[in-house]
């Protein structure tokens, strides 16, 4: 499992149960024997507002990073989804999306690849802004139908 995958369940584990969590980031540095920026990048890249968190960082000697659920809880999410999607979606965002769907356990595992294979860039075969404007618009109608 790459390092970025075992940081961001880490991370998971900790905001399991809590809404909000603050973390020093050369503790999780440390505890991971990696450099801060990886940390960066896995907070940057994996709890975005896309994926239903808030991050707050303050830098310097008693910096934190402060990571908070902004999603809601159970199918009220599927309406936020829909809402943060906008009028275009790239690919790597609605599987975000998706995966963020699967794990509150919103939809299935089939569900989830079914979704993801009518998403993808083969099956919307234009070129781009006007694919990830059609992706929305499909992933949108999708999760609408969901509710």
């Amino acid at each position: 499992m790459k390092l970025s995958n075992i940081i961001e369940e880490f991370i998971k584990e900790m905001l399991s149960g809590n809404r909000e969590i603050e973390l020093q980031r050369n503790e999780l540095a440390n505890r991971f024997n990696c450099v801060p920026s990886q940390i960066n990048y896995v907070i940057s890249t994996r709890f975005s507002p896309e994926r239903g968190y808030s991050v707050e960082s303050r830098r310097g000697g008693g910096g934190y990073i402060k990571i908070t659920r902004t999603a809601p809880e159970n199918e009220s999410y599927i309406l936020h989804a829909v809402k943060s999607i906008g009028d275009s979606i790239s690919a790597a965002s609605s599987t975000a999306v998706l995966g963020d769907l699967y794990s509150l356990g919103l939809i299935t595992h089939k569900e989830a690849k079914l979704i993801m294979a009518a998403l993808s860039d083969n099956s919307i075969i234009l070129p781009r802004p006007e694919r990830d404007i059609v992706r929305a618009k499909i992933f949108k109608n999708i999760l609408i139908n969901l509710i």
